[in-house]
């Protein structure tokens, strides 16, 4: 299972030549947008179905999409949306533990999961002429699930050792769960997807049955349907496998907690023995994006392409890293899609005999230096066509495709959301960006993170 957690002055032909690829590109982008042939339905019981057609090979990718993840949880519950993740692979009536995933691969096909803080989905990519054997495999562990007590004590220890692999035993991963936790007082992103581990323990089998019984219901799903596949034949099979499934009465609409305005900067420093290389991170509240309005998220899509994308050229590796050469890394990083604010995020690794505290000055005075002369138009015009390829690049592959789709249905947004969001990178401006980048890039706003192998002074 998966769990979650360019330089200016270039010559008027040159600039000319960059100009021309982002037309290009753009060009190419649109066709490719227009080439999702999608299609919406909703069943009876509420169950959202989108089919997105895809006909260059017989292959389908089948996605069931819950409206639930970590920070729908209760309090005192961490981690049973994930639990539950395993738990719809130990079997129903019908089928036995594991052999669904069994039952996919003799077909010559591959599944998996997996939760985030927004969401729960799962998956089947098979032949197209298979999608009815995993649409029943599928329905059958939305309504079937055999929730024994054998079984649930044998995924919560799953879990645990997963816990302690992946989170436990890497000072990375236990460094990132405090930057969440002092980002987010009140907002339940705060809390980690696979859960703090004094409540993992004590997830019992009534909490899984309730949390099932409340949240897995067609009415709190969405079916992603990708590839060789018409749609009214897609249709006609979710109406046979999910259409007879009741739809649940125990969902809550989904309002969380808030952030409180933050007035101040928060800092943390976490030394841990274990840490081969030190780190620098800055995190931001950042806006999410919104539903029919992603001019925001947008421009601070290009912002994090801008201040580090690039390697060779982006502003912060390039003076952290190649002029003043005392960082070996640097990183700028953001993603819109979730339900609430999300942040936006800068990282630095330091060169041998620099201190986290000089690379954090001189971090900061390279944001100073941003925000004072704004972008500089070829490296803008540059990301544009970056930016517009990998557009492309994503579309090209019916999986990639599937996901975008249900990533962003499940986090608020619609379809003509996705399909706007290529032109709304293209829309963006230089101004645009740096207004951004002054609103939101505020340490007041901020959490900064230390992780070193010794105590480090601040």
């Amino acid at each position: 299972m998966i769990s979650q957690f360019f330089h200016a002055d270039l010559a008027p032909r040159t600039w000319r030549r960059i100009a021309a690829v982002v037309v290009v590109a753009f060009g190419a982008l649109a066709g490719a947008v227009q080439a999702d042939t999608v299609s919406t339905f909703k069943l009876d019981n509420g169950m959202d179905v989108v089919v997105i057609e895809d006909h260059r090979a017989p292959v389908v990718v089948h996605m069931v999409w819950y409206k639930i993840g970590a920070a729908d949880e209760s309090p005192g519950h961490s981690g049973i949306a994930h639990f539950l993740e395993h738990l719809m692979f130990q079997g129903t009536k019908e089928v036995a533990p594991g052999a669904l995933s069994k039952i996919v691969a003799a077909q010559g096909g591959s599944d998996n999961a997996f939760t985030t803080q927004d969401y729960t989905a799962y998956f089947q990519r098979v032949a197209s002429d298979r999608l009815g054997l995993v649409m029943k495999l599928e329905a059958d562990r939305m309504h079937n699930l055999d929730l024994s007590q054998k079984n649930v004590d044998t995924e919560r220890q799953v879990i645990l050792d997963e816990r302690n692999q992946r989170v436990d035993s890497d000072p990375g991963a236990l460094f990132n769960e405090q930057m969440d936790a002092a980002q987010y007082l009140n907002q339940p992103y705060g809390i980690p997807v696979i859960g703090w581990r004094h409540e993992m323990e004590k997830l019992s089998r009534q909490d899984a049955l309730d949390f099932y019984q409340a949240n897995y219901a067609p009415n709190n799903a969405i079916l992603v349907v990708a590839g060789d596949v018409k749609p009214d034949e897609v249709l006609a099979l979710a109406k046979q496998y999910y259409g007879p499934i009741p739809p649940s009465d125990k969902i809550h609409p989904r309002v969380r907690p808030t952030e409180p305005p933050q007035l101040a900067e928060r800092r943390l420093t976490m030394s841990d023995p274990r840490v081969a290389q030190p780190f620098v991170v800055r995190t931001y509240l950042a806006p999410q994006r919104h539903p029919g309005d992603q001019k925001e998220a947008a421009a601070l899509t290009m912002l994090a392409q801008l201040l580090g994308g690039n390697r060779a050229t982006s502003v912060m590796p390039k003076a952290l890293e190649f002029d003043q050469k005392i960082a070996t890394y640097t990183s700028a990083s953001y993603d819109g899609l979730s339900m609430d604010a999300t942040t936006f995020g800068l990282a630095a690794v330091p060169a041998d005999g620099v201190s986290l505290g000089d690379l954090e000055k001189a971090m900061d005075a390279v944001l100073a230096k941003f925000l004072k002369d704004g972008v500089d138009p070829a490296e803008f015009a540059r990301i544009k066509a970056q930016v517009a390829a990998q557009q492309i690049y994503d579309r090209d592959n019916t999986q990639g495709l599937a996901h975008q789709y249900g990533m962003a249905l499940a986090s608020g947004l619609s379809v003509k959301d996705v399909q706007d969001w290529p032109a709304a990178l293209q829309a963006v401006t230089p101004d645009e960006v740096v207004a951004e980048a002054r609103k939101v890039l505020d340490r007041r706003h901020s959490v900064t993170g230390w992780l070193t192998a010794e105590e480090a002074q601040q």
